[in-house]
């Protein structure tokens, strides 16, 4: 774990805003403000002074403290986000990408910057909120990738977009979500063409209550958008 450990900090170090990268690993191990306060003996006025930017970025100590402190209270809880971390370090670069943003943002203003079109569950677009997205080979993930691997799809945090390419109908990346035990916030269907989805999958998202999008935005220029975040 050191080796996350590491990378936790160097992410909150190197932030442009270092408050938000805070509160975002912060509720990524899903613990409150008094939690991570009672553990590290501060107030939690502290602690949210420091996610709302109105202390100075913090040091190298306060920093380790902090990243400390997330993996011990997890432990703690039976350490079901630390396992999460394990997990991830398998290697799945032939099959996917995972990448995290360092603040959470609406979905919304994801669908805005992949210009997207809603095709199923509009009324979750204001609400919903993700940590990252996973770009899928659809078609290497369900004919090759080993089942073990299935959860690394989701990164650090299950609140997440899954862009599946390669797709024809849309029916498989509905159905493998379907059936698993975690569920992405939304998916997106690159260079789909309306027409063209399955009455399935439309059901199945739905059901699930997973909005739907397509784009055909190039994936380069996806990425390049994301990236930024």
């Amino acid at each position: 774990m050191d080796k996350i450990k590491m990378e936790i900090a160097g992410e909150i170090s190197l932030s442009e805003d270092a408050g938000a990268t805070m509160r975002k690993w912060r509720e990524i191990f899903g613990m409150s403000q008094v939690e991570l306060a009672k553990y590290l003996g501060i107030t939690v006025s502290t602690i949210s002074d420091y996610e709302g930017n109105r202390r100075k970025s913090p040091g190298t100590a306060v920093v380790r403290r902090f990243v400390n402190a997330l993996f011990e209270i997890d432990k703690a809880k039976g350490g079901l986000i630390t396992q999460k971390f394990a997990e991830k370090e398998k290697p799945v670069g032939d099959f996917f990408e995972v990448h995290e943003f360092a603040r959470s943002i609406s979905l919304k203003d994801f669908i805005s910057l992949i210009k997207g079109r809603v095709m199923t569950n509009e009324d979750l677009v204001e609400s919903k909120r993700i940590y990252g997205y996973t770009l899928i080979d659809s078609i290497k993930v369900i004919l090759d990738m080993p089942f073990s691997y299935f959860q690394n799809l989701y990164g650090n945090v299950n609140e997440r977009a899954f862009i599946f390419m390669g797709v024809s109908t849309g029916r498989s990346p509905f159905v493998v979500v379907r059936v698993s035990p975690s569920k992405p916030s939304a998916i997106v269907l690159h260079n789909m063409d309306p027409a063209k989805i399955d009455k399935l999958a439309v059901k199945i998202s739905e059901k699930e209550r997973i909005p739907m999008i397509i784009t055909r935005m190039p994936v380069e220029e996806i990425k390049g958008a994301l990236n930024k975040i």
